[in-house]
């Protein structure tokens, strides 16, 4: 099993997720069971299905939160080696092409958030840039062919 590299912030939201899901969500799929069930014969109540599916897909949901967090290992800013790109990492990357600069943060995939530029490890251009030092090129491949970016500067 792979680690799960969080933040504090990132493992207290999946925590409260998770006791939200076995709380609240448990309590209304159940509801919405019990309401299916009074309605009827059971082989032909569609209700009752979708409540079921619905049912599914929370205990799945919960299942997926429970594997992350069971392999979470919980960063610190203060441990950050900041010689190089790796996780929690906030680095500044120009695009050769049109020198456009940008500074992301690499994350975990379960924190990433592009709106906040934050970017999973796991994605190609995150896949990218780790292990990288400040000066070195990474080129990403994307769909509409290679994209190389320098890597100007690493902070936490």
């Amino acid at each position: 099993m792979s680690v799960n590299y969080l933040t504090k912030e990132g493992f207290d939201t999946l925590t409260s997720q998770l006791e939200d899901l076995k709380s609240r969500g448990r309590a209304e799929a159940a509801r919405a069971i019990a309401e299916a069930r009074e309605k009827g014969d059971l082989s032909e109540n569609a209700e009752y299905d979708a409540a079921k599916e619905a049912q599914g897909m929370l205990e799945l949901r919960i299942n997926d939160l429970e594997k992350q967090l069971s392999n979470a290992r919980v960063l610190d800013a203060a441990d950050v080696d900041t010689s190089k790109v790796t996780v929690l990492s906030k680095v500044t990357i120009m695009n050769t092409k049109n020198k456009a600069e940008v500074t992301y943060q690499l994350v975990s995939e379960s924190e990433s958030d592009t709106k906040a530029k934050k970017i999973s490890v796991s994605s190609p251009l995150g896949q990218g840039l780790l292990g990288k030092v400040v000066g070195e090129k990474a080129i990403i491949k994307t769909p509409g062919g290679d994209m190389v970016f320098e890597i100007k500067n690493i902070s936490i």
